[in-house]
C-alpha cells in the first residue's frame, strides 16, 4: 500500500489522479486525535476494494498549508454493499460499519505512525488547523 500510495505525497499528483483538491472539513476528536482531511476520488466508491486504489487518501495541514500525507481510507457504501451483510474486507481485515454515513470503512495509517495502530480510526499525533 505504501508503494501504491507514495506518488500522492504530492498532494497535486493526487489531484491529477482524481481526488479531490480543497477540502474544508478537518476531522478531530478530541482526546482521541484526528483523521485529517479526506481527499475523496468518486470514481473509486463502489464494491470493489482496490489497496492500490484507496477511496480516500488523509492529510494533515500545516501551519503554512502545506498538505502531508497521513494515510488511506477504504470505503464501500452500503448501496452496494448491505450494511446487514458480512463485512467487505481489505488487507485481512474487515471494515467497520459507519450507519450514521451509511459506509463501511477502514483507514490505514501507512505514512503517519499511529500509536493505537495501523487500522485504528482516531491518530493522536494528527491534529487540525487552529480555527
Amino acid at each position: 500500500m505504501r508503494d501504491a500510495t507514495a506518488r500522492f505525497r504530492d498532494v497535486e499528483v493526487a489531484v491529477s489522479a482524481g481526488y479531490a483538491r480543497d477540502v474544508k472539513q478537518c476531522l478531530a476528536h478530541p482526546p482521541h486525535g484526528g483523521m485529517g482531511f479526506h481527499h475523496m476520488n468518486r470514481g473509486y466508491v463502489d464494491a470493489l476494494i482496490d489497496v492500490e486504489r484507496p477511496e480516500i487518501l488523509t492529510y494533515e495541514r500545516g501551519a503554512d498549508g502545506r498538505r502531508t500525507l497521513t494515510g488511506a481510507e477504504y470505503i464501500v457504501p452500503y448501496r452496494v454493499w448491505p450494511a446487514d451483510s458480512t463485512p467487505p474486507s481489505v488487507m485481512g481485515q474487515n471494515l467497520k460499519r459507519a450507519d450514521d454515513l451509511g459506509i463501511w470503512y477502514l483507514h490505514a495509517w501507512v505514512w503517519r505512525e499511529n500509536p493505537k495502530g495501523l487500522f485504528a480510526d482516531w491518530n493522536p499525533a494528527v491534529r487540525c488547523p487552529e480555527g
